[in-house]
């Protein structure tokens, strides 16, 4: 398993892969090295046969931007994975479809993953140049103002509603008339690598770019967190933050109101671990207010909030533990594999099962 850089991001491209998993990692270990912080977790899913895309992240309130920075990174990296497939007498045609696409994220990057998905049954509008584009950008904002009215406070006045709706409706607009182009972008550019690199008519299917976003990629949260800028900041400046209006975007409050609205989350599955004080608040509201993900795609491992992170040298994994979370920081890498990579290798692996009965 190597990497190198791709656009943004790290890329281990498989000789012969059956899918593709983007990973998003937590704050800090997801920015950077994110390669060495998850390298034991990375390899056994290298090992299962997956090409490794590790999708970096700025530290930033706006996630709305950075969740944008995400998804236009996947549309830069799709021509250049065929590509590079091709230049290395690896298989490509598995880039060819978005659904050999799926996410794997960590702490904080769940959110980036949840938000992706929630956008994707935002109104479709289309192109500018199309009859309907004016209708149906109107019914995009429409569904931003219901839902800045959802999650806002009694305090909050008609002209801070209003103007936090045209916040949203314009970077949303923005980012999907960008994606729009970028995906017609995207499969050009891969075809004329086919064209250039091998012989087109090797094409094994056509290429198939559906959704703009992540609808119907299977995603799997290692302890999501969805909190605000307490979590970034210490208390009380937090608190004074908050209370001047300054916060993350969206708030935790407006996710959930996102994910809730969305009634997708079909091919979800959620790892929470039994010393996790962290991650418990969003893990129980996910399982007790969403009513997701469903019975078998849901398990409780041991360890705290960072067991994801852990690095293999021979037979022994080092890891970083947390305060009391009961997890050794050398332990054998038998041991470390059958409590934590096997267990979320296997429940994957359910996932993608599920995706492809979905599509049937």
């Amino acid at each position: 398993m190597k990497f190198q850089p791709i656009s943004h991001s790290w890329v281990a491209l498989h000789p012969k892969p059956q899918g593709v998993i983007q990973f998003i990692g937590g704050a800090f270990f997801g920015t950077f090295w994110p390669m060495l912080f998850y390298r034991s977790l990375l390899q056994r899913l290298f090992k299962d046969g997956y090409t490794i895309v590790l999708l970096p992240f700025n530290f930033t309130f706006n996630h709305y931007a950075e969740s944008g920075f995400l998804i236009r990174e996947q549309y830069d990296i799709m021509p250049e994975l065929v590509r590079r497939a091709i230049c290395a007498n690896y298989d490509y045609e598995i880039y060819l479809s978005d659904q050999n696409f799926a996410w794997i994220g960590h702490s904080i990057g769940c959110k980036y993953i949840a938000l992706l998905e929630a956008f994707s049954s935002l109104p479709l509008i289309g192109k500018p140049d199309e009859p309907e584009y004016s209708q149906k950008t109107r019914e995009l904002k429409n569904f931003i103002e219901s839902l800045v009215r959802a999650t806002a406070k009694k305090k909050d006045s008609p002209a801070k509603i209003h103007s936090k709706t045209e916040r949203i409706f314009n970077e949303l607009l923005i980012l999907i008339n960008d994606l729009e182009i970028k995906r017609d972008q995207a499969k050009d550019l891969i075809e004329y690598y086919i064209r250039r690199e091998a012989n087109f008519n090797q094409l094994k299917g056509e290429i198939k770019i559906k959704s703009i976003f992540i609808e119907n990629q299977p995603s799997l949260l290692l302890a999501p967190v969805n909190t605000g800028l307490e979590s970034a900041i210490p208390e009380p400046l937090a608190s004074i933050f908050i209370g001047l209006g300054l916060n993350v975007n969206p708030t935790p409050e407006e996710t959930k109101e996102l994910i809730k609205s969305s009634k997708l989350f079909g091919i979800m599955g959620l790892n929470s671990f039994q010393k996790d004080n962290l991650a418990s608040s969003t893990c129980q509201w996910f399982e007790e207010v969403f009513k997701k993900p469903p019975q078998g795609f849901k398990e409780d491992l041991k360890g705290g909030h960072l067991r994801p992170l852990g690095i293999n040298f021979g037979n022994f994994a080092i890891n970083f533990p947390g305060i009391m979370d009961n997890i050794p920081i050398i332990e054998s890498v038998q041991k470390r594999n059958r409590e934590f990579e096997s267990p979320v290798s296997e429940l994957f692996q359910r996932l993608e099962e599920q995706q492809a009965n979905l599509l049937k």
